[in-house]
């Protein structure tokens, strides 16, 4: 399949490049930046998850894309569509999620970037739902999944089927928004 390639206002939305794999290395190594993750990861880990991600672009015409800005060519991050690799209530699924530079945060890029994504992902995959999830500490994410319009049920949340239970980020929030609710 052909990569598509996604532009809003002030940002693309593109298949990842090999220069991207240093950047991507330095955000996820970033503990401000993986606060809600487990951990940060290794060089490895992060140029592992990029090669899952292109092989999912490559194979599908889309996934979670690198998002640079446009003014400046600077990757920021990425931004997109994936589908859950863990069994729950709510799966299988696709999801809508970000993960930017520090630098890249306050400006309402993963805002915008959600919001083509999303578009993307009802126009053009036919999609009847996407869902967002986040540890319920992430307050951060939340606003940004209410900002695009996802509605969220106490009674979905669930504890991360990967994570401990009591783990400190166990406790997860759903958020889902409908093709008929996006359209509305």
């Amino acid at each position: 399949m052909t990569p598509t390639t996604i532009e809003t206002e002030r940002l693309t939305m593109r298949p990842w490049r090999d220069a991207d794999l240093e950047p991507f290395a330095a955000l996820n190594a970033d503990d401000e930046v993986m606060e809600h993750f487990p951990a940060p990861m290794t060089r490895e880990e992060s140029d592992a998850l990029a090669d899952r991600v292109r092989t999912h672009i490559s194979e599908n015409g889309w996934g979670l894309w690198a998002v640079e800005v446009k003014d400046t060519g600077e990757f920021i991050g990425f931004t997109g569509l994936s589908r859950p690799s863990f069994e729950a209530h709510f799966t299988p699924a696709v999801e809508v999620g970000w993960r930017l530079a520090r630098n890249a945060w306050g400006h309402g890029y993963a805002t915008e970037a959600a919001r083509a994504a999303l578009r993307y992902g009802f126009t053009v995959a036919k999609l009847d739902e996407i869902v967002s999830f986040t540890a319920a500490t992430n307050t951060r994410s939340q606003a940004v999944m209410q900002r695009i319009g996802m509605v969220r049920n106490e009674t979905e949340d669930f504890d991360h089927p990967r994570l401990e239970p009591g783990h400190r980020l166990s406790q997860h929030m759903l958020y889902r928004l409908t093709r008929e609710r996006w359209f509305a």
